[in-house]
């Protein structure tokens, strides 16, 4: 077992200890209890990055450090583990993960490191590589993480202009099963499309998740002008046309590319 020796985090370890022992509503907290508030930290660390804001990002990343010291502390309370066993723990891995470093292993780039990393999994007595996909991940990250795991043992595409084909053919079979009105099998290759469109994403180094929040956050702030602007008129959304809302639309467009 090894000793902490930043003061900086022996301290936070410190107050995580009394405030087990003296504040009510931390001493109430349970690994379960705690979970969802985690998620929600991690969404708020997500948020701050998008906006490339620092500030934001350092208290987030406080927060969920002392979310990972809360989970150790009830651990050790139950005799399970502590601070210490989860960052030695950490550390093991990521040397028996990393032989191309600590070991005699050669790679070239990322995409070897990619599937040495999965077949060392393999190797640990994982009995698939897509079990560290965990169940309750949204279905876009969820996808994205199922690519990158098949992918680091070779089961890929060659390049992306097979993948936009596979899109291409995708949309087809769906506009196929929407002129049938199959509601299932639309929904069924609606799915198809957005796998196929992840997988797309991939090939072009983009993370579809940012992206499709990026374009959350630019229609909300178009939306919102929009309705200010007409605020300003005296006027009602409910009450306009759609020819009317798209005027204002363009000039939310206009006004956000200035």
């Amino acid at each position: 077992m090894t000793t902490i020796h930043d003061t900086g985090f022996s301290k936070l370890v410190k107050i995580m200890d009394e405030l087990r022992e003296g504040c009510p509503w931390d001493r109430k907290q349970t690994i379960h209890t705690l979970s969802h508030l985690t998620i929600e930290e991690t969404y708020e660390l997500t948020d701050a990055i998008l906006e490339e804001d620092f500030d934001a990002i350092k208290g987030e990343l406080g927060d969920i450090l002392l979310h990972l010291v809360f989970y150790a502390k009830i651990a050790s309370e139950q005799n399970k583990f502590n601070i210490n066993d989860v960052i030695d723990a950490i550390c093991k891995k990521l040397i028996d993960r990393h032989p191309h470093i600590y070991g005699d292993v050669k790679v070239d780039n990322e995409e070897d490191v990619k599937q040495n990393w999965e077949k060392l999994k393999l190797k640990e007595g994982k009995k698939s590589v897509l079990e560290g996909v965990p169940k309750g991940l949204p279905a876009l990250i969820k996808a994205q993480r199922l690519q990158d795991k098949v992918s680091g043992i070779g089961f890929d595409w060659e390049n992306a202009g097979q993948v936009i084909e596979k899109v291409k053919e995708e949309i087809e079979e769906f506009e196929e099963e929407s002129k049938a009105d199959n509601q299932d099998q639309m929904e069924a290759e609606f799915g198809d499309i957005l796998f196929s469109l992840v997988n797309y994403a991939r090939y072009k180094n983009i993370n579809p998740e940012s992206a499709l929040e990026r374009t959350n956050k630019k229609f909300m702030k178009r939306f919102m002008y929009i309705e200010d602007e007409i605020n300003k008129e005296k006027k009602k959304l409910s009450e306009m046309s759609l020819e009317e809302m798209d005027i204002y639309w363009e000039k939310a467009k206009n006004q956000q590319q200035n």
